[in-house]
């Protein structure tokens, strides 16, 4: 039985480490996120009895491009965002920039409807107020108490005198 002796490279394991580490950073250079799509980040905070939601829309044409939506206790935002650019993808290098339709959905109360909620678009920031969507808390209620000892007392106090 004959052995194959082959010379030992102790860099050929550095070298295919090299060439994957390379190739991780390549694809997520230039196109790893490609299938990523966009979704415009967003805030919501409370404001006394209001709830506010921010979503960050720049070089959006919201006239055009955002629907604000409430249907069957649910508020939709959706909308497109188109590229920024025209130009031929050639010289691009890297794209972070993301484009492409979105949709964000939120559950409101019940009880809040369409007439209740309010869009505002500056600066990139779209802000939709749903007016009175925090529930009041409802103020305490008395509850009285009967004690049932005392009124079976009255009651045969009663049947007694009436000769039942």
């Amino acid at each position: 039985m004959a052995l194959a002796v082959r010379g030992w490279d102790p860099f050929t394991g550095l070298n295919r480490r090299f060439d994957r580490d390379f190739d991780a950073l390549v694809r997520r250079s230039f196109g790893g996120r490609a299938a990523q799509p966009f979704v415009p980040a967003a805030d919501v905070v409370r404001d006394g009895s209001d709830v506010l939601i921010r979503l960050e829309l720049p070089g959006v044409d919201v006239d055009q491009d955002v629907d604000v939506e409430v249907s069957g206790g649910v508020l939709t935002i959706s909308g497109r965002r188109s590229e920024t650019s025209e130009q031929d993808d050639s010289g691009v290098l890297v794209r972070e920039i993301r484009s492409g339709s979105f949709q964000r959905r939120f559950n409101l109360p019940d009880g809040v409807t369409g007439e209740r909620v309010e869009a505002d678009y500056d600066r990139g920031v779209l802000q939709v107020r749903v007016r009175e969507a925090v529930p009041q808390a409802p103020s305490p209620t008395k509850v009285a108490n009967r004690d049932r000892s005392a009124e079976e007392s009255r009651e045969a106090e009663q049947a007694r005198e009436t000769g039942e």
